[in-house]
């Protein structure tokens, strides 16, 4: 048994890991994150449809390429303004509000 623990111990990362951190992220932030992976998945068939690249997306934008690259991970808290945005560079309705 000591060897089976010794080769555990000799593969373990040096850093801690943050699972448990972002487990508890994911639970207390549910609501809105389902929202932003829809948005997400909206804005990527979006832009398959019209062949852009993250970048050139961002450009349309006016935003970096690594902040695209975080609104299509599902896990950015987006202000009406930049689904907007969103919307405006894709000229296409990414949310629909019925009234």
């Amino acid at each position: 048994m000591n060897s089976t623990i010794e080769r555990l111990n000799a593969h373990k990362s040096s850093s801690p890991s943050r699972w448990k951190e972002e487990a508890q992220f994911r639970v207390e932030n549910k609501g809105w994150l389902r929202y932003s992976q829809k948005i997400a998945m909206r804005v990527l068939d979006e832009m398959e449809t019209k062949g852009f690249t993250q970048k050139e997306f961002a450009e349309k934008v006016g935003c970096s390429q690594q902040y695209i690259s975080r609104i299509l991970k599902g896990r950015e808290n987006l202000s009406l303004e930049t689904i907007a945005k969103l919307e405006a560079a894709l000229e296409a309705t990414i949310i629909e509000i019925k009234l």
